[in-house]
């Protein structure tokens, strides 16, 4: 086993011990009793999210006020699913990334089961990603994005040692390698080619973090090459769509009709914007424009400086995110912290590219704001995750101290 192998890793490690001897707080089962001042970041992680998401509810109110009746029950689902993603980042919070990491193949199988599921479900769009039940309909392959990271980021960090290498069968990359490809196969047997492209690359990314060879890159390179081959001579229609954001000026009847007309929302919108609610083209000309194309609304009706708040808010949310998994004193928190902030921020950067023209068309929804609520309920449950690993990196025995507090307060009523 060659020198250095895990320079990137142990470049962390090797820093616990001096840091650790100055923190106070409740010690971990390795020794670790924490770094104060480490969750102020969560502090700041969360509240660039609530100003996202209320940004994101505002919008939805003005991109459908041209809907009526239907404007109040979009905006009340949205909040609904507000509420639901609320409790659920919380649930994430007090589970903590360690217990995640250890349930990481029951929340695989769950997932796959929704994915399958998701597959006998009628078709939208020329997709089957969703699943319809009651007045609403959930997205499994979002949940999948997390599973995956959780999945990735843990089976690195407990087999740092043998996770690339070929001749182990249950600690090897080939069992890596495996368990994604499954996940993988399933979202693409749904006819989501992007969310396959993008949960594949934070996969890749969050194994070159904990120490895989530069050389591995070929295998997914081949693939990327292989998949444009048989793009461009055995699925014509796909590539079409594919490569019409290269100039959507020629088919903006037809196949660019979306981009176009978000080039033209995005114009007409100048610096300042038309005002809130006074779009022309979320009437009759641009889909999705609740969904995928918010974002052309929000340059329509807030103008160029409503699109700068927007990326500065995703700026922030970015900033905050990486100084949580710098800061974070265990690999798997490392690894975690990393995966979820690249899969929000490239998730977002798609839906900046796309409705901007420098993208294709993905169907790639802007984190926190678009409508949404398999897409909300990600982005919260990675928020709470972080913000986890922010208060372990604090206190490893954060859950213990709430736990207490809750003891006390039981025990004062009495």
């Amino acid at each position: 086993m060659k020198p250095g192998r895990f320079s990137r890793l142990e470049e962390y490690t090797s820093m616990l011990q001096d840091e650790e001897s100055s923190a106070g707080g409740f010690p971990d089962e390795t020794g670790y009793s924490g770094a104060p001042g480490a969750f102020s970041n969560a502090i700041g992680l969360l509240l660039v999210t609530i100003m996202l998401t209320a940004f994101g509810l505002m919008m939805i109110y003005s991109a459908t006020s041209h809907f009526s009746k239907e404007t109040v029950l979009l905006f009340r689902n949205q909040f609904t699913w507000v509420i639901i993603g609320c409790v659920c980042g919380i649930t994430a919070f007090f589970m903590g990334h360690k217990l995640l990491g250890k349930l990481s193949y029951w929340l695989l199988g769950g997932t796959a089961l929704l994915l399958l599921w998701a597959r006998c479900c009628r078709e939208i769009n020329g997709a089957y990603r969703w699943i319809q039940f009651g007045g609403f309909t959930f997205q499994p392959s979002e949940m999948a994005k997390i599973a995956v990271i959780i999945f990735v980021s843990w089976f690195c960090s407990e087999n740092i040692r043998t996770f690339d290498r070929w001749d182990r069968k249950r600690n090897g990359i080939i069992h890596l390698a495996g368990v994604v490809g499954l996940i993988l196969g399933l979202i693409l047997l749904g006819h989501d080619l992007g969310t396959t492209t993008l949960v594949g690359t934070v996969a890749f990314f969050i194994a070159f973090v904990a120490g895989l060879q530069w050389w591995y890159w070929a295998i997914p390179s081949a693939v990327a090459a292989l998949g444009i081959i048989y793009l461009k001579f055995f699925d014509a229609m796909r590539w079409a769509r594919m490569t019409i954001f290269f100039d959507p000026e020629k088919q903006q009847l037809g196949k660019g009709m979306q981009l176009w007309f978000s080039f033209l929302a995005l114009g007409s919108g100048h610096w300042t914007g038309v005002g809130l609610t006074k779009s022309r083209f979320k009437a009759d000309y641009l889909p999705e424009k609740q969904t995928d194309f918010i974002l052309s609304i929000v340059g329509e009706e807030l103008g160029f400086i409503g699109i700068v708040a927007v990326l500065i808010l995703y700026t922030l949310w970015g900033f905050f995110a990486v100084r949580i998994a710098l800061k974070a004193k265990d690999r798997c928190g490392m690894l975690m912290a990393w995966g979820l902030t690249v899969g929000v921020m490239l998730q977002a950067a798609i839906n900046f590219g796309a409705m901007s023209g420098c993208f294709p068309t993905k169907g790639m929804p802007a984190p926190f704001i678009s409508y949404g609520g398999s897409n909300l309920l990600g982005c919260f449950i990675a928020t709470g995750i972080l913000a986890a690993i922010a208060a372990y990196t604090e206190n490893p025995g954060y859950r213990n101290i709430f736990h207490r507090k809750m003891n006390d307060d039981e025990e004062g009523d009495y």
